[in-house]
């Protein structure tokens, strides 16, 4: 049987299911096939972080992700004595989500999974394997193993660091990767007990621990060169490494034990032609810094929107090279920082390691507070694709302040009412999809009937922000189409962002990146541009 769709995702990873849940709801017709015959079931990535939470709202799935997380779960740095090097605890909420999180991978797997069902244009097929892709003018042919064609106008390959399709395709993936490997272990009933996570720097070897829901427990410890799959079958040697850390291994309850390898590669491209890579057939890090899940995750949400848009002929096809423009440069940066994060805690030189000790020794405390609050980790940010960068307005009306444009930056996700006064996250009072929001306006007044007919087209939302004491007033005679929005006002609130801002006006992409900001009576021609870069017809 030969099958025909808009979207062929290959591989059922946390990124092809997640892609697929954003194109499903897009009434996109998306088959993802899996050549395994069911879900991976071991844990792989342990950490969610906040950005990744809110694409899980985005798909109307973090209500079931949630019960198998920790939230704010705390990361202790620590040297081979116990000592502290560096706490990570950032226990704000720029995003609306914890920013840090403990996770089980393959349960979260399941619920995206499951949230396909939903969808009468989403499918999976198991036991599926592509074994060739043959590109057309109009589409992609994708040979089966046993023998069925799928012909698709898309296709994103998610199907691991050791990706078939980008093998096929000869595309680079330049990188590094470690002489000698680790090993897993899962334990039910967890003998430690604290919520937290440990990275121990240990010269004579590299460990970390950590705390997951549900009573798990997870090791990992640094294999050295002349050990490998024979030992980590063997109990005496894993009772060995975790001899120091309960006071007996062998009444621990071992769900499994895996060996894996050390990457960090980044493929040359992520685009070609009809082809795209995501997630790990695209980059591959280190697991200290916990973003190679996370980083697969804002793959799925940046094309997502983009491949709905094109398929659905909203968007002209140059929308889908700014996947790449926008996701290369952050991927290099988070693969950078894990990678150096990954040599400081598992160097097993004890002149480094001592000087490692003695460098985290001499931080100041504003040092410190800036590692606990996780600020090495790189934000998205985007200079160029879906974005207009506006000079700063020079107005008598406003503040003189050099303040950063933060168009290409991710839009923060305060609390705010809906139009009756409840409660909620800013995105669901909003509702999904572009949205353009204006403080204290109605954006109706701003807009051109041109402007207002390609919104429309792009199902884009009008947002009126008043604070909550104008919201009955504003519902009454807000204009047609317009959604009235209350803000709740303290920090952080939308009233405190657009205080410190230049402007009146914000236009949102449907990933929640900030497309322009300006002035109100700059809309109509801001809008246009964000229209021309995102390539609407």
């Amino acid at each position: 049987m030969n099958k025909a769709c808009d979207v062929l995702v290959v591989g059922a990873g946390p990124v092809g299911l997640t892609l697929a849940n954003l194109l499903g709801q897009q009434g996109v017709d998306v088959l993802v096939v899996e050549r395994e015959h069911e879900l991976i079931d071991y844990p792989r990535a342990v950490g969610i972080d906040d950005e990744a939470l809110r694409a899980m709202q985005t798909a109307g799935l973090v209500d079931e992700v949630l019960p198998h997380t920790i939230p704010d779960q705390k990361i202790y740095m620590i040297n081979g004595d116990g000592a502290i090097l560096s706490e990570v605890n950032p226990t704000t909420r720029e995003f609306g989500w914890p920013r840090r999180n403990g996770f089980v991978q393959p349960l979260v797997d399941r619920v995206l999974l499951a949230g396909l069902d939903r969808f009468p244009s989403a499918a999976v097929r198991f036991g599926a394997e592509v074994v060739d892709l043959t590109e057309e003018a109009d589409g992609v042919v994708a040979a089966l193993a046993n023998g069925e064609t799928v012909r698709a106008r898309y296709v994103v390959a998610a199907e691991g660091g050791s990706s078939p399709t980008r093998k096929r395709l000869g595309i680079s993936f330049e990188g590094e990767t470690r002489p000698t490997d680790g090993i897993v272990i899962d334990v039910a009933n967890d003998p430690i007990g604290t919520p937290h996570a440990v990275f121990g720097g240990d010269p004579a070897r590299s460990y970390a621990s950590i705390a997951l829901p549900h009573g798990i427990r997870r090791w990992e410890f640094t294999l050295f060169e002349d050990e490998g799959e024979a030992d980590v079958e063997d109990d005496a040697f894993v009772f060995g490494l975790l001899a120091p850390h309960v006071p007996d291994p062998s009444k621990l309850d071992i769900i499994r034990r895996r060996v894996y390898r050390h990457h960090a590669r980044i493929a040359g491209r992520f685009r070609h032609g009809r082809i795209f890579l995501a997630g790990d057939a695209a980059h591959v890090m280190p697991v200290v810094g916990g973003q190679g899940w996370n980083s697969g995750i804002r793959d799925a949400f940046n094309l997502g929107w983009k491949l709905a848009a094109v398929v659905k002929g909203l968007s002209a096809d140059g929308l889908l090279d700014t996947y790449e423009t926008e996701r290369l440069g952050h991927v290099t940066q988070m693969v950078a920082v894990s990678l150096r994060m990954a040599k400081e805690m598992t160097d097993h030189d004890p002149e480094k390691a001592a000087e490692r000790d003695r460098i985290a020794a001499a931080r100041t405390p504003e040092e410190r507070e800036a590692q606990k609050r996780q600020v090495f980790k790189p934000q998205p940010r985007f200079d160029r694709g879906v974005v207009v960068h506006t000079p700063l307005p020079v107005s008598k009306s406003l503040p003189a302040r050099d303040v950063p444009r933060l168009a290409g930056t991710i839009f923060p996700q305060p609390r705010a009412t809906d139009a009756d006064g409840a409660e909620m996250l800013l995105d669901d009072a909003t509702g999904q999809g572009w949205r353009i929001l204006a403080w204290n306006n109605d954006p109706t007044a701003f807009l051109s009937a041109e402007r207002r007919a390609a919104l429309d087209r792009l199902g884009a939302r009008l947002v009126q922000v008043v604070p909550t004491a104008q919201l009955s007033w504003t519902r009454e005679r807000a204009a047609a189409g317009v959604t009235v929005v209350g803000d709740l006002g303290g920090e952080p609130s939308l009233q405190a962002w657009f205080d410190a801002r230049p402007v009146g006006a914000v236009i949102l992409r449907p990933d929640h990146v900030i497309a322009a900001e300006c002035l109100t009576q700059e809309l109509d021609e801001v809008v246009a541009r964000v229209l021309e870069a995102a390539c609407a017809v």
